[in-house]
C-alpha cells in the first residue's frame, strides 16, 4: 500500500472542506442574489486569482486562436452551465441534499468514459456500481421522482437541475482528458476566463445586477465561493494530482457529500430526512463498487 505525505492529506481535506461546504455558501448567496449573478461573480473572482498565480509563476496564457475553442467548450460544460444549474436548483433544494445529489458525478463519468475513452470500458463492477448508485439517487429523490406530479414537481425539477450539473461535471472531466494538453493550471485559468466571458453578459442581461440589493451574507458567500471553491481549490487540485495521483484524488468523491450533509444539518439547520441518508449510503457504495479492480 502506498503511503501519502501529510501534505497530500492536508490538500485533500482542504479540497473536501471547500467543495463540500460550497453548497451551503451557494444557499446563502442565492438568498438575495439571483443564480446568474452569483455564478458570474464567483467565476470572475476565481479567474482573477488564477491569472495572478499563473503570471507570478512566470507562465503565460495561450495566444488567441483555435486552441481557445476547446477552452470555451470546457468553460460552458464544466463551469458556467453546471454552476448555474446547481445554483438555480438550490433555490428549492437544501444544501445537504444538493451535495448528496452531486455524488452521482463519478457514476456518470463511468458511462461517458466508456463511450468516449477507449481505454476505460465498462466492467462488471462498474456496471453494478452504476446501478447501485442510480438506485441511491432514486431513493434520495423519493417517490415523487417516479411520479413527477403534485406539489413536489418543482422539487423534482430542481433536483434534476442539480443532477444536470453533475452530468456536466462528468462530461467535462472526460472532455478535459481529451482536449487539454500541456500545463493544466494554465489551461484551467484560460477556461475560467472563458467562463467569465460567457457568464458576465448573461448575468447583466438576465438579472440587471445593478438593481439588486444583496445582503452582506450573500455578498460574502459569493466572494468566498470565488476565492475558495473556485480559485484556491483549483490550485490545490492540480498540486494534489501532481503529488499523489488521480486515485488518491478520487477520495474526494466519498468525503465531499458527507461534508455537504454535515454543513447543511449542523450549520444550516436543515432536515434532509431518512431517504437522504439511505440514498447517500447507496451512492457511496456504488462509487466504491465501481472502483474495485478485478484481479
Amino acid at each position: 500500500m502506498n503511503s501519502h505525505a501529510p501534505k497530500d492529506w492536508a490538500l485533500l481535506m482542504a479540497l473536501v472542506l471547500m467543495w463540500g461546504s460550497s453548497f451551503m455558501f451557494n444557499k446563502l448567496g442565492i438568498a438575495t442574489v439571483p443564480p446568474a449573478t452569483l455564478v458570474a461573480g464567483r467565476l470572475v473572482i476565481g479567474a482573477a486569482i488564477l491569472v495572478a498565480v499563473v503570471y507570478a509563476r512566470g507562465a503565460r496564457l495561450p495566444r488567441l486562436g483555435t486552441t481557445w475553442w476547446s477552452f470555451v467548450a470546457l468553460a460552458v460544460i464544466g463551469n458556467a452551465l453546471p454552476f448555474y444549474l446547481i445554483s438555480w436548483g438550490q433555490k428549492v433544494v437544501d444544501s445537504a441534499l444538493a451535495g448528496i445529489l452531486m455524488a452521482g458525478m463519478p457514476l456518470a463519468t463511468l458511462v461517458l468514459a466508456h463511450f468516449l475513452i477507449a481505454t476505460e470500458p465498462m466492467t462488471r463492477n462498474r456496471v453494478a456500481g452504476f446501478v447501485l448508485g442510480f438506485v441511491g439517487i432514486v431513493v434520495l429523490m423519493g417517490p415523487a421522482a417516479l411520479k413527477g406530479i403534485g406539489g413536489s414537481l418543482l422539487q423534482v425539477i430542481s433536483e434534476l437541475a442539480i443532477l444536470g450539473g453533475a452530468l456536466c461535471y462528468a462530461l467535462n472531466s472526460v472532455l478535459a482528458r481529451l482536449l487539454v494538453k500541456g500545463n493544466f493550471l494554465v489551461s484551467s485559468t484560460a477556461v475560467l476566463l472563458a467562463a467569465s466571458a460567457v457568464a458576465v453578459p448573461f448575468a447583466l442581461a438576465l438579472d440587471r445586477p445593478w438593481t439588486l440589493a444583496p445582503s452582506f451574507s450573500s455578498v460574502a458567500a459569493i466572494v468566498w465561493l470565488g476565492i475558495g471553491p473556485t480559485g484556491i481549490a483549483t490550485i490545490c487540485y492540480f498540486r494534489l494530482i501532481s503529488s499523489a495521483g488521480a486515485t488518491f484524488m478520487s477520495l474526494v468523491n466519498y468525503l465531499t457529500p458527507c461534508v455537504a450533509l454535515f454543513a447543511g444539518v449542523w450549520l444550516m439547520s436543515e432536515e434532509p430526512g431518512p431517504n437522504a441518508y439511505a440514498g447517500l449510503v447507496l451512492i457511496l457504495a456504488g462509487i466504491a463498487l465501481s472502483q474495485l479492480r478485478r484481479r
